[in-house]
Formats: structure tokens, sequence, C-alpha cells
């Protein structure tokens, strides 16, 4: 019995413990008021009183810990400043029962005090003790010293029971406590980081696939072994595993058949197992064993450990819908499939008519809550018989085969059925292999591409790779270069050369004169761009300070005539028509402004070079800006636009009079020198007044996300923002029926990164991107379809969380998926793995399928869907998750799993 009590208050102990250090990792910092905390004092003092000997508390008995930590501290100097310390808090709380106050100074050297409950008066020493972090030094100290102290059964003279103890308070002395008054006071979701801290913490100690979990629609190859929920677990339960193979007490073996072949993988040759088919109360259970496993001996293998329980099936007979039978001249083979469209190993039965014994057990053991349709015929005194064939004839009509075609007939398609329950399984079935026929087969390539043939090509890219393969293009093909890519990436000293290729600037194979030909190509192309893109900029510029003078002049004005102490101005001041004018916005002064000049503008003939007027004025109505009033010599961005030129008129009123100063016409500038330059860059026509306002809106916006777009990236200098800003704007120059969209700048700055050599290329990179992309954003429509396809993903592949998301709210839409496929996953990664997630998304379309960012996308759900189902999480608790939880990935870990979904899903296509 002590030895009982021992056990269980060590338990206790371990217990709490963990508790608290769980909590501190998740929360950073323990609560003083937790409710841990109170359980742990109470457990420590139960552990140190534990076989106390009657004289070690002295005289206060009505507080042995007390008594004990102080008869300690005359020897132990922490137990000592621990006395002192507890004797004052003791005084603190005495004097408050007593409504008085404590001396000040007492109170500025104590510890936070908690509430005063009985627990925590009751433990007052403990949690000093604890609080102090001397608690974990004083327990040691009564191990280290027990004789004298305990009894010879007590907990801290037991040598292995009093280290442990002490040990345990070490962790909990290490921690810091709090009293601050925080929001955990009140109730919040937890972020997404202590999700996962929670997960793993708890994850070690419980399996994390929960055996109630729903099977998903994983899909096997024909000649595969089954998944691994199916496989019987091997070591401590093997003897057990075989033992339950017979008749027991717990099941009824219908069925049982030695030597049937299966075959595990494609790389072996079929192997002999038992078949057996057992029954219980609720549930009815077909099992193969290999017969290594049976024979109890696999040579020089460890028995418990053999790699044939990887190959060994536990199949629930409720979850199957079809059997095909298929009688050849062996003894007959079955493939089971049930309702979530998963194909079996084929059971290939010895010659004896052993598959249709097989059968009759399975339609008895159904009977009478489930049947076979069709049923096996029964014949008197043959016992069961495969049902009679029908042929369809041309006609349509159907007759009975004759008794030689029935003999020759070698196939059969059995279904489960339970009339009394949901039939809807055999459907379920039909409908999802009907969709992943005509919908998700065309998601993937048909070609499934290993990484191990002719080479392991996790190594990725290589340098010497790819060296080889510039000094003799035949020494790779284009297939082998990306599958290396895909499957491990691109050395990231050689993304600067490999990503022109992936993206489509340069053809695998091209020879270097090649490759020259094609960047001057482009060259010629960006330059006769840049030229147009930055004439109709300066217009743009020009228009926007002649405007901005006017509304500047127009204000100057109405305040100069306010200031006026002529008794007259001072009345037209009071006079609503012309104070309002005051508060006109800038496009409503331009627009009252050229009114009248739009008339005049009418009677005056085009000038096709400069579009001057001839007194040396423009109108900011005809689109063409004076062009001695600025430069454009830097060719590249408003901030090389001079708009502070010594020629530009003078818009400051020096005299201030009645007449606005932007009416009178603007001064010829007497430099010429820019002339020749401005015309260079502007269009030789008038630009039609519809152009100039959808640039002017689409420049707007691109400057504006240029600025902000990954300021916090080492790379992005004003320089470089600058190179960003004109390949964006070129590329929406040639673009223009599109437009600028927000994200579009998302996309450009990596490639802008990596190929940093000038404008020319990242333009050309870009411009190959954007045809895959422009679908996702709202203009090209695709989004919806992207939607689409990861529900029905997910539909087949994961059931059970999709009926989760259905439930909670129905965000089945997938919306909190809509920024990962518009910027191809790249706000949710740290710089460096996008350029891994990239380079990836590019090969997969060759070497696995074209929509590889959809299985990124799953592989990321995947990977925190026990967390989702933890948590039951609804759309707002998704959303919340996953935008905390950006750049925190593991862009590996969701490689990996995104190139075996699509596995998944070539597969079953294969075995449709």
């Amino acid at each position: 019995q002590r030895y009982t009590i021992k056990s269980f208050l060590l338990l206790l102990q371990w217990n709490i413990v963990k508790q608290i250090m769980e909590e501190a990792v998740t929360r950073k910092f323990v609560h003083e008021d937790s409710s841990h905390i109170v359980s742990f004092c109470a457990a420590v003092e139960a552990c140190v009183l534990h076989g106390l000997k009657r004289r070690a508390a002295g005289f206060l008995r009505s507080n042995k810990i007390a008594a004990l930590f102080m008869k300690v501290g005359k020897s132990f100097t922490p137990a000592e400043e621990l006395c002192r310390k507890a004797q004052e808090l003791e005084q603190i709380i005495e004097s408050k029962r007593n409504q008085s106050m404590p001396n000040q100074d007492s109170v500025r050297r104590l510890p936070r005090l908690s509430s005063l409950s009985p627990q925590v008066v009751r433990n007052l020493w403990i949690r000093t003790a604890l609080f102090e972090k001397v608690l974990d030094k004083i327990v040691l100290y009564l191990v280290e010293n027990s004789s004298k102290f305990y009894e010879k059964e007590a907990i801290l003279m037991d040598p292995v029971d009093g280290p442990i103890l002490a040990s345990l308070l070490v962790g909990p002395c290490a921690l810091e406590y709090t009293k601050m008054k925080t929001a955990d006071h009140f109730w919040t979701d937890p972020s997404a980081d202590e999700l996962v801290q929670r997960h793993r913490i708890h994850s070690g100690h419980c399996r994390q696939d929960s055996p109630t979990k729903r099977p998903a629609l994983c899909i096997q190859k024909r000649h595969s072994s089954s998944s691994i929920d199916e496989r019987p677990s091997p070591s401590p339960s093997a003897r057990d595993y075989v033992e339950s193979l017979h008749q027991n007490n717990r099941a009824t073996l219908l069925f049982g058949k030695n030597n049937v072949l299966v075959q595990p993988r494609d790389d072996m040759e079929a192997i002999p197992g038992y078949l057996s088919l057992h029954q219980t109360a609720d549930i009815m259970t077909l099992k193969w064993t290999p017969n290594q496993l049976m024979n109890g001996s696999v040579g020089d293998l460890d028995y418990e450990h053999s790699v044939y329980w990887d190959y060994a099936m536990t199949i629930r007979l409720e979850e199957i819908v079809y059997l095909h039978c298929h009688q050849q001249g062996s003894g007959g083979t079955v493939v089971l499939v049930s309702q979530d469209g998963i194909q079996r190993p084929p059971l290939r039965f010895p010659r004896g008519g052993h598959l249709l014994q097989f059968l009759s057990c399975l339609e008895n053991g159904l009977l009478p809550h489930g049947q076979l349709d069709p049923p096996l015929w029964s014949q008197r005194g043959k016992g069961k018989v495969f049902p009679k064939l029908r042929n369809k004839c041309s006609q349509g009509s159907s007759d009975l085969v004759s008794d030689k075609e029935e003999d020759e007939a070698t196939d059969y398609v059995f279904r489960i059925l339970f009339p009394n329950s949901q039939s809807e399984f055999g459907l379920a079935y039909c409908r999802q292999l009907s969709t992943v026929r005509t919908h998700l087969s065309a998601l993937v390539n048909h070609t499934i591409v290993a990484p191990d043939v002719p080479c392991d090509a996790f190594t990725g890219l290589t340098a010497e790779v790819w060296q080889r393969f510039l000094q003799d293009c035949t020494a790779y093909n284009e297939q082998e270069l990306l599958r290396l890519v895909y499957f491990g990436g691109v050395d990231p000293s050689l993304r600067k050369e490999v990503w022109p290729f992936l993206l489509g600037h340069y053809q695998f194979g091209m020879s270097e004169s090649d490759r020259k030909e094609v960047d001057e190509q482009v060259r010629a192309c960006y330059e006769q761009t840049m030229s147009e893109w930055l004439g109709c900029e300066a217009i743009v510029r020009q228009r926007e300070k002649e405007q901005h003078a006017a509304a500047l002049a127009k204000c100057l004005s109405v305040s100069a005539s306010v200031d006026n102490p002529n008794p007259v101005q001072r009345m037209l001041h009071h006079d609503s028509s012309i104070s309002n004018e005051v508060f006109e916005s800038v496009e409503e002064v331009d627009q009252i402004e050229t009114e009248p000049k739009s008339k005049e503008a009418k009677q005056v003939p085009k000038i096709p070079n400069g579009g001057a007027l001839p007194n040396g004025t423009s109108s900011p109505d005809s689109g063409h800006p004076s062009s001695r009033n600025f430069s454009v010599t830097s060719g590249l961005s408003d901030r090389s636009l001079s708009t502070e030129d010594s020629t530009a008129p003078d818009t400051t009123p020096k005299n201030i009079t009645s007449t606005p100063p932007q009416l009178a016409p603007a001064p010829q500038s007497p430099v010429k020198a820019h002339e020749e330059e401005l015309e260079a860059h502007s269009p030789k026509a008038q630009p039609p007044q519809e152009l100039l306002d959808m640039y002017t809106m689409n420049l707007h916006r691109i400057e504006k996300d240029v600025q902000r777009c990954d300021r916090n990236y080492w790379y992005f200098t004003p320089a470089n923002l600058e190179k960003l800003r004109n390949i964006m704007c070129s590329y929406i120059w040639q673009h223009l029926e599109i437009g600028y969209v927000q994200g579009m700048c998302d996309l450009l700055a990596p490639l802008l990164v990596i190929l940093d050599d000038g404008e020319l290329t990242p333009l050309s990179c870009f411009t190959e991107l954007m045809k895959r992309m422009n679908q996702n954003f709202p203009h090209g429509g695709g989004m919806d379809t992207q939607f689409a396809n990861m529900r029905s993903l997910i539909q087949i592949l994961d059931s059970e969380l999709f009926e989760l998301m259905h439930q909670n709210g129905d965000y089945t839409h997938f919306y909190f998926c809509y920024r990962w496929f518009l910027l191809d996953l790249k706000r949710e990664l740290v710089y460096d793995d996008v350029f891994a997630v990239w380079e990836t998304i590019w090969a997969a379309k060759y070497a696995s399928s074209g929509h590889f960012v959809l299985f990124i996308a799953l592989a990321l759900v995947e990977v925190y869907r026990d967390i989702i189902l933890e948590n039951n999480m609804d759309f707002t608790d998704i959303i919340k998750f996953f935008n905390e939880m950006a750049e925190h990935h593991n862009s590996k870990q969701i490689l990996t799993l995104a190139r075996e979904l699509v596995c998944k899903v070539q597969t079953l296509i294969e075995n449709k």
C-alpha cells in the first residue's frame, strides 16, 4: 500500500510538471494564478510531507512545511533566505486580514501577492520557493539528507524516487512567472504558433492518424499492397495477430485458405499467403497474411520487424462495394473495390473451386443484413454456382445463354448490398470514378515520372550537370533536366542561367548564337516599347503639371482677393459663388479652365511634331506638353522628369491682379538642347485621349505598388525599384487591354532578384510567366476553376477534412486559398523558399502536372489537417491560422507531400 501511494504521488507530480511545461512552451509564460501552479504546489507539498518524521516538524504542527523549511534553513543558505521572505509574506497576509496597511518598504521587497484564496495561503511556502527558484534546491537538499528528516518508507528516502522528484522540479523552477493582467484572462483564440506547438507536443504521446479516421481515397496501383491504415501492427502484437487468424471466442472463422497469391509490388513476384474471412457481432473482416509470417520464421530477419508485415492486409467488408471475379486457366482471381475507390491487390486462388467457396461463405456471412447482387445460384446437391450471364443481342433483347456458353463465361462482377441501410456506397464509387475520369485526369500528366530512374534526382540540377549540358546539348535531353529540377530544384548559383530556360525565354538545346539572337530581338522590342510609353508618360506628366499649376494659381488668386482691403473685393469675397471656388478639386478647376480652350483647340489644326501651338503654348486638352519645359534625358521614370526646370513658366504671381496668371501665355523656352531629346521619346502623332487616360490610371497603380513591394527585402534599393517600375510599365504598355492589377509586382520581384542583369531578360521571363498567371487575376476568370479543382481534390483525397469544411459554415468554396493561387504562394513563404517552389512549379508542367500549384495548396492544407480537425476550425479560424503561419512553413515538407499527392492521382487514373 505504501508503494502504491508513492507511485501515485510521483506520477501525479510528473503529469502536473508536464502540463506546466506545455503551457510555458505554447504561451511563452506561466501565470501565477494558473490552476496548474495550485495543483503543482499541492502535489509537491504532499510528496515532501510523505513519511516526514514527527520531530522534524518541531512545535509548529499547524504548518509542517514552514517548520521543515526553517529547520533546513539553519544549515542551508537558500532555505534561510526563503524563510525570511515567506514570513514577511505571512505578516502582510495577516495584516490584510486585520485590515491594516503593511509596511511599504516590505511590500517593495516582496514578490507580487496572489489572490488570497485558501489554497494560496495553504501552499504559500511552496509557492514562494517556486517563484524564487529555490524549490528544486531545497528538495534536493532534503533528498541528500533524507535520513535526518524522513522515515524509511518516504518518497525522498527512496534511492530512485527521491532524485527523480528533485529533478522534476528543475524545469518549473527555471520558468518565468507573471502576475500581469493579460488577454489570457478572457477567452481568446490561440495563435497559429500555439496550435502548432500544442500539436507537436501531443503528437509525441498519441498517434497522429486516429484509429477513427475515415479512409481517404488512398490511390494504389493494381499490384501494390494495401494502405498503411490496413496493415496489422507489427512487433509486440505479432503473435496475437497470427493467433487471431484462427477460430477464437471473439470472432468466427468463415473461410480460410492458404497459398492464395498476392503481388505486393510491381518489382516483386507474387507471394503466397493465408486468406481468412472472420465475422464478429458487428463486422466481417478479410485478412491476408504472407506465409512467411504464418510460419513464424523469415530467415535471418527479425520476425516482429519483418518487411512482410508491410504486405499483410486487413480489410473491413463493410467498406467493399464491388468484387470483380475473373476465371482464367487458374483457380480464379478476385479484385475488391471499396466505396472510396481503392482497388486492393488481386487475390489469386489455387485450383479447385476455392473462389466459389469464398464467395459462398461471404454471401452466407452477409445474411440477413446484406447480400450479393446478383446472388449465387443454388443447385440441389451441387451447392452454390455462379449466376447465369445475359448477353445483349443487337435488337436490345436479352436471352439466357446456353450451358456451353455459361461454361465459357469467365468474368463476373458482384455488388455488396445492405438493403436496410443507405445503399449509396456503389453510386458514390461510380460518381467518384466518373469525376476522376472526366475532371481530375486533366490535372496531371498520365505518365508517372520516378525520381530514381536513371539516377537519383533529389540532388537536383547541379553545376556539373549544367556545364556538361552547355558543352554538349545531347548529353541530357530536356525531360531529364526538368525531372532533376522537379525533384531536387536548381543549384542557387545556377538560377540566373537556368530560369530563362525554365520560363521559355530560351529553348533547351539552343546554341549560344541562337540565344544571342533571341536577346537582340528582345532588346529591339524593349527599346521600342520604352520609347512609346516614355513619350506617353511625358504627356501625362505635363498635363498633371499644368492642372496642378492651374489649381494652385486659382487658389492664390482667390486668396489675394480676400486679403484686398478694397470694399468691393471684400463684398465679392462674401459672395457665395466666389467663395465656393476655393474648395473646388483639381479636376474641377482643370475642367473649368480648359473648357474655353477646348473650343479654341477645335479651330487650331494639329501639329504632328511636338504638338506645340504657334505661340509656344501647349493646350492641356491637346495632349501635348510644352516640350521645352522638362527633360526625359534619363528616360525612365517620373523621378527623372525635371519639373523644376529654369525654363518652366513662373506660376507664382509677383503682383497680384484680378487676372489669374495661368491664363497668360507661357513664354517660349530659350533652351533648345532638350527639344530633340524629347522628340525622340514623344509619339509623332497625337495619342488618343482614351489611351492617355488608360495609361495614366495604370501608371498611378504601378507607382503605388512598386513603392511598397517587398520593402523589407535587402535587394529593393531605390535603383532596383526603378528597374521594377520600368519593367512593369513596359509590360503594361504592351498589354493595356489587361492593365495593371495589384499583385503583378509581387510576381515580377523574385524574377528581378534572380535575373539581376538589366531589364531585358526579367521582362521577357515575366511575360512568359504571365501567360499562365494572367488567368488567376479578375480579368482572367480562372480563379473559380482553381477553387473547383481544389474542392474536387480534397473531396476525393481527404473526405474527412472535406466534411468538416462543409459542416463548419461550408467553406468548401476555398476562398482562403485566393492569395495562394494569385501569387503562386509567394506571400506564404520566405524568399529563398519562393525560389525553390517556383522552379518546381515550372518544371512540374512537363514532369508531372501543369497544375502543380494546386497540389502544393492541397499539401499546405494536409500538413495541418490534424490541427484543423482537432480545433474544429471554421472559415474565420482557418483564414486567421494561415495568415499567422505565413513565412513559417516547411517548404521541403510541402513540396515532398505535393509530389506524393500528384502520384496518387496519377495512379488512380492509371488504374481506373
